[in-house]
């Protein structure tokens, strides 16, 4: 049985002040819970109804288990249709960014990216075309935010995100910039080599005026029909097929 004060601490980690406060977010779902307790993230402890015990034998004993009740499942849950699953995992503190290591790959900047679907959609995209680092504007939504952490689908366990102001980092950076732009040069012209940035732009007014400075080369999707723009998130989709067949021609 959870406590009052247990309660409220995992409920409080909905907000992003007290999940900084605590260093503490919430994974919800037995596949996305195991995919962090297979990674170098640290899960502190896995909440979950007697149904599911069984599932959990397998699972390493160094974490704390705690058996609770789907009523008290449904209290700590951001979920509208909670899952029997939760895990409590701290949030890692990340190493100053090493540039050099970003060399002879591609890794994405987020400016200002704001929906937590997006958010969650692009770092599960980065996952699946193999980019391991993310590096977001300060104003970016939070990584650990429920809805964000929910979209990734256990992919937040594997892709680094980063948060940094873009406009100190990015010139420190000796790669190409590309920026999805809706006046850019057509992507299927482009030449993106094996190496460089991919910036995507904020959801209603694309990359900001001084981070569109920084870039070298504007890119565009060609468009064929009527639609006013994409979502960001299936344009990173798009963005990073068109790259990762660039680099294995």
């Amino acid at each position: 049985m959870l406590s009052k004060s247990q309660i409220s601490l995992l409920s409080s980690l909905q907000h992003k002040k007290f999940r900084r406060e605590h260093g503490l977010f919430m994974v919800e779902g037995y596949k996305s819970v195991t995919e962090f307790i297979n990674s170098a993230y640290q899960v502190d402890t896995i909440y979950h109804t007697p149904a599911i015990a069984p599932k959990l034998l397998n699972l390493s004993r160094k974490i704390n288990f705690q058996e609770i009740s789907l009523n008290e499942v449904q209290k700590i849950s951001s979920l509208k249709t909670p899952q029997e699953v939760i895990g409590l995992v701290k949030i890692p503190i990340w190493p100053v960014l090493n540039y050099k290591a970003l060399e002879k790959k591609f890794s994405l900047v987020l400016d200002s990216v704001q929906d937590p679907g997006n958010m969650g959609t692009i770092i599960r995209t980065a996952d699946w075309f193999g980019i391991q680092d993310i590096i977001c504007s300060e104003d970016t939504v939070d990584v650990y935010n429920p809805k964000v952490v929910q979209a990734t689908m256990g992919s937040l366990a594997r892709v680094n995100v980063h948060y940094a102001d873009l406009l100190t980092v990015l010139p420190q950076i000796k790669l190409p910039i590309f920026g999805a732009m809706l006046n850019g040069e057509n992507m299927y012209n482009t030449h993106f080599g094996t190496e460089g940035l991919l910036v995507m732009g904020n959801e209603g007014n694309g990359i900001s005026a001084p981070v569109e400075q920084l870039i070298t080369s504007a890119v565009t999707i060609p468009r064929a029909g009527n639609a006013e723009s994409l979502n960001v998130a299936i344009a990173t989709a798009i963005l990073c097929s068109e790259i990762k067949r660039n680099s294995m021609k």
